[in-house]
């Protein structure tokens, strides 16, 4: 049984992709997408939102400030992402008076003309995606507030090809259109994960392990094969290191010890086979690698607080992760 929807080997042997795993997992619960147009000077200041946005400048440059961070001018091809952002704003010069994003008619049209003064032009293509909120922490917590990846970074260059596809799309406004771009919007989302994992001053969590030559090496074999009883002296090996060294250097870099890791991203894949009604119970626990169905519901109720029956029950009820909710305007 493959518990990632997919034709993905198990086995040691297969190399494992946590973040391609996540991406997989977070199935965007509500998305939106639009452009932003301004000919001259403007400001625009906007609400929080969970869990994610992107963006990308197309034409121009402007300022990027949210609380905790200091400015950042976005110079054209820039791209950004915001994980959990509070009140930010946009604006073409420093200090500027922002108007409330409410004021726009974001929901009406594809780009928002932000002003007309006849001034130099700036476009941005911006992207919003929520995740359910049950799986959302998996890459949520593992990122910063701001991700910046510049177009003379070296993956500025792979992102600036897509930068193109999405101007492209908003510009035409042709059938399948929106589709197209909630497809474009995850391939930027994981590039932009990439980009962030690759960072010198090494990000925190999850995404950080992974560019460890040591920890990334069983972080990936625990994503390749969820089925395999893990041992500590197993991981330890692979990554070339002793039980001790390594058990205190994952817990140092992902922020929990390895097999309690590994414990809830099984329970995070058994979460969403359980909302999509893909598998049975006793399936699940021995795609986790628990020898009984007993085993297997005590560790989901430890982590996720219900048995998986009342979990599945439950979500058959209300429709968890099935029905799209909408997003407040303002986005």
């Amino acid at each position: 049984m493959n518990l990632y929807g997919s034709s993905k080997p198990v086995g040691v042997a297969a190399a494992g992709d946590p973040i391609a795993d996540a991406a997989s997992l977070l199935r965007p619960r509500s998305f939106q997408h639009g452009g932003l147009r301004g000919m001259g000077p403007w400001a625009v200041r906007f609400e929080p939102f969970p869990h994610v946005q992107i963006g990308v400048v197309a034409i121009g440059q402007c300022w990027l400030t949210t609380e905790g961070h200091e400015p950042v001018l976005l110079r054209q091809g820039d791209f950004y992402l915001l994980g959990d952002p509070p009140s930010y704003a946009l604006a073409t010069e420093l200090g500027a008076e922002p108007r409330a994003a409410t004021s726009l008619d974001l929901a009406g049209t594809q780009v928002v003309n932000v002003a007309d003064d006849g001034g130099a032009e700036t476009y941005l293509c911006r992207a919003h995606f929520a995740f359910g909120d049950a799986d959302a922490s998996v890459v949520v917590d593992a990122l910063p507030r701001l991700v910046h990846v510049r177009a003379t970074d070296p993956q500025g260059e792979l992102l600036g090809h897509l930068s193109q596809l999405l101007v492209r799309e908003f510009a035409t406004n042709s059938p399948g259109s929106s589709l197209v771009l909630d497809h474009l919007a995850q391939i930027l989302f994981v590039h932009m994960l990439r980009a962030h994992a690759n960072r010198r001053e090494g990000p925190v969590g999850w995404l950080g392990a992974l560019t460890d030559d040591r920890i990334g090496v069983a972080m990936r074999a625990m994503h390749a094969d969820v089925s395999r009883r893990w041992t500590l002296a197993e991981l330890a090996r692979l990554a070339n290191m002793s039980r001790s060294a390594f058990a205190a250097s994952f817990k140092q870099r992902v922020g929990r010890p390895p097999l309690e890791y590994l414990i809830e991203w099984r329970m995070s894949l058994a979460r969403d086979a359980l909302l999509r009604g893909s598998s049975s119970i006793s399936e699940l626990a021995t795609a986790t690698g628990y020898e009984s169905e007993s085993a297997f519901s005590t560790a989901f109720r430890r982590v996720v607080g219900s048995s998986p029956r009342q979990f599945r029950d439950q979500a058959r009820r209300d429709g968890a992760g099935l029905a799209a909710r909408s997003v407040a305007p303002g986005w």
